[in-house]
């Protein structure tokens, strides 16, 4: 496969992959694949690696806050799906200086996020690394399949919307990295909380079109729905919900708020937005709409003071 960027990599193995039976799993596409279970029920699995010095760094992560985001960031994956998870599997690949009091604080993090989700260690596997830790988690979820929120299920006319502000998870980086280790923001990036709640409410609406999780930003993320759903997007920049002490770029781009990011269509949408903030005790946030695609092209449009604007490289984080 030639280097077509992460997007490209994936659809190249979607397409290598494609004449191989799928044994009932839904193929590659959404944040998690889907396999019924009868009873009208699907489990979903995500699985999601994390290595040191590019998804966290030990310097300023204490081991406890590593196992603690490790499992979140998964358990993320399975809320948006609309999913309730259940179980998970963990493998580490780890340095010999790292075992002992390192692997203890590790699982005593990864342990308690366990606990707040409700969700069961079922499994894993460790081996050796010469230096850095690489951990990898599989999620596995639950959920009725009329309530399962596809990437591929928007439509035009939708609005795209969040469950909450954008941005502070980045900010905290930069507090990090700068050693200010205890400012909100900080905090917000070392322990993360998923949306199961809010994706399973969100679930059972069916206004609610489709839906992930915001983890590189919105303008890669969103870009997902696009491409999937094959309609375009246009968001008003005045619109992206900014946190306290970002700004709209990190908003856009910045990555790891683990809010949710979907579309609703139909009449009832003031009334699923009342609702939401009556059982959450916080508003959703309309950050733009979606329209038809013109010529095949999947098109993410900013709107601001000078007009539409259509990046030629979008942000976001990019693995490769």
């Amino acid at each position: 496969m030639k280097n077509r960027g992460e997007f490209g990599f994936i659809e190249g193995i979607r397409e290598m992959f494609a004449s191989l039976p799928d044994n009932g799993f839904e193929g590659i596409g959404d944040d998690c694949a889907v396999l019924p279970i009868g009873n009208d029920e699907a489990l979903v699995f995500t699985s999601d690696m994390l290595n040191e010095n590019i998804h966290f760094r030990c310097d300023i992560s204490t081991p406890y806050q590593i196992g603690y985001k490790s499992l979140v960031v998964n358990v993320s994956d399975v809320a948006a799906m609309g999913a309730k998870p259940v179980a998970t599997l963990l493998s580490l690949a780890l340095p010999k200086s790292c075992f002992g009091n390192w692997t203890d604080e590790f699982m005593r993090g990864y342990h308690d996020a366990s606990t707040k989700y409700g969700v069961k260690l079922v499994g894993g596997d460790t081996t050796a690394s010469v230096n850095d830790i690489s951990i990898n988690v599989t999620a596995i979820g639950r959920v009725p399949i009329a309530n399962i929120k596809r990437r591929s299920a928007a439509k035009a006319g939708d609005l795209i919307m969040v469950t909450g502000k954008l941005g502070a998870s980045n900010v905290g980086l930069h507090d990090l990295l700068a050693g200010r280790t205890d400012t909100e923001n900080a905090k917000i990036h070392l322990a993360p909380e998923a949306r199961v709640e809010e994706g399973q409410w969100l679930a059972q609406h069916e206004d609610v079109h489709a839906m992930m999780d915001i983890s590189d930003g919105i303008s890669s993320d969103l870009l997902h729905i696009l491409n999937e759903s094959q309609v375009s997007a246009i968001v008003p920049e005045r619109y992206v919900p900014v946190a306290k002490g970002a700004v709209l770029y990190e908003a856009t781009n910045g990555g790891e708020d683990y809010e949710l990011l979907f579309t609703v269509g139909g009449r009832n949408i003031q009334q699923l937005m009342d609702d939401f903030e009556a059982k959450f005790g916080k508003p959703l946030y309309v950050i733009g709409s979606l329209i038809e695609s013109e010529d095949g092209n999947h098109t993410l449009g900013w709107e601001c003071e000078g007009g539409i604007r259509y990046d030629e490289k979008t942000g976001g984080y990019r693995h490769f």
